[in-house]
């Protein structure tokens, strides 16, 4: 064989080799874009309206491998494993109550993401959006839809360690009065009017009054239950060693995670509630570590992700510490149960 003729053989040979190439990836891709509906225990998930009013439902943030893969589904709050119906607007992180929405966007460019907050009204509409600092960790909507908000970290990406930096803001949605950062509110400690450079905040939960939150506050090492006034513009500790607080819809428990001595430095936290009225605190029945921000489904129940094949499961466990953990529905995060 001459010299001209094996570098046609070897050409050619290189040109099939691509073109097996680019067939293998076209078709996974498209078996990526079908997984959701062919692959075998995977929930069902059609394209159809989602509504933030529709009573009895749950809305989450899509987990599942497909074209619906991280998009805005809904089902019947009574069946979180059941037929989903997908939205077509994706979030990183979700939260709405009465009507009103927070969704946490990423915002894919050439070079690198930026993140940003969109405010969506009962149908899904954005009414308002606003830039996010960093990558986007906790999102709330007050139980009247009047008040959003959001954390991001700003440094590191994750609240087992302690290097890192995240920045808690909150929007008035009738507004658009935005406090990009909490850290410009009056911290009273001890009694004390409290200024310290390592203030984080993180977590925010809201009251029905629309006036008050609460939120985590670390500084010098520990955490830090603080009550906040959205008018006086004040946050005041009130318990230690509370992360990432949610509050019961009767507003007399914080559900919460708290950090437990001798547990692995990457998964520190049990899941507790605590009685507002007497401090005292609930272990709940849940043996793993919790890194949420756990919501409750009614005045007896706690729902929160952890991880699992797709990315995080959704688990629910009783608020009074009794019975056990059980998985609710797969691929799915930010839950928010709508009426």
């Amino acid at each position: 064989m001459t010299l001209r003729n094996r570098i046609l053989v070897l050409l050619a040979a290189v040109a099939a080799l691509a073109a097996v190439a680019v067939a293998s990836v076209l078709h996974a891709s498209a078996r990526a874009e079908r997984r959701n509906e062919a692959q075998p225990g995977g929930p069902k998930i059609t394209t159809g309206q989602v509504m933030l009013t529709t009573p009895s439902r749950m809305v989450f943030r899509n987990m599942a491998w497909g074209p619906h893969r991280d998009e805005l589904t809904t089902v019947p709050a009574a069946d979180p494993s059941g037929p989903r119906t997908a939205s077509g607007l994706k979030c990183l992180r979700f939260y709405a109550s009465s009507g009103t929405g927070v969704c946490l966007q990423a915002v894919h460019g050439t070079v690198t993401d930026t993140y940003r907050a969109l405010i969506l009204d009962a149908h899904l509409k954005e009414t308002a959006h606003y830039d996010v600092p960093g990558i986007p960790s906790r999102a709330r909507v007050s139980p009247t839809g009047h008040y959003a908000a959001w954390t991001a970290f700003v440094g590191g990406d994750s609240y087992a360690g302690t290097n890192f930096s995240t920045r808690a803001a909150i929007v008035d949605t009738r507004t658009g009065r935005l406090t990009p950062t909490l850290e410009s509110f009056r911290i009273l400690k001890d009694g004390h009017v409290y200024h310290a450079a390592d203030v984080n905040f993180w977590g925010v939960t809201f009251a029905a009054d629309d006036r008050t939150f609460y939120a985590t506050l670390a500084t010098k090492g520990r955490t830090y239950l603080v009550r906040g006034d959205l008018r006086a513009h004040t946050v005041t500790t009130v318990h230690t060693n509370v992360e990432c607080p949610s509050l019961s819809p009767d507003g007399t428990r914080i559900a919460f995670k708290k950090r437990v001595p001798g547990l692995p430095k990457d998964a520190p936290w049990h899941l507790y509630v605590l009685d507002l009225r007497t401090m005292r605190e609930t272990p709940l029945a849940e043996p793993r570590s919790v890194d949420d921000q756990a919501v409750w489904r009614d005045d007896h129940t706690i729902v929160y992700a952890l991880p699992g094949d797709y990315g995080a499961d959704l688990y629910e466990v009783p608020a009074d510490g009794t019975g056990r953990a059980r998985r609710i529905s797969t691929a799915a995060v930010s839950p928010a149960y709508v009426n």
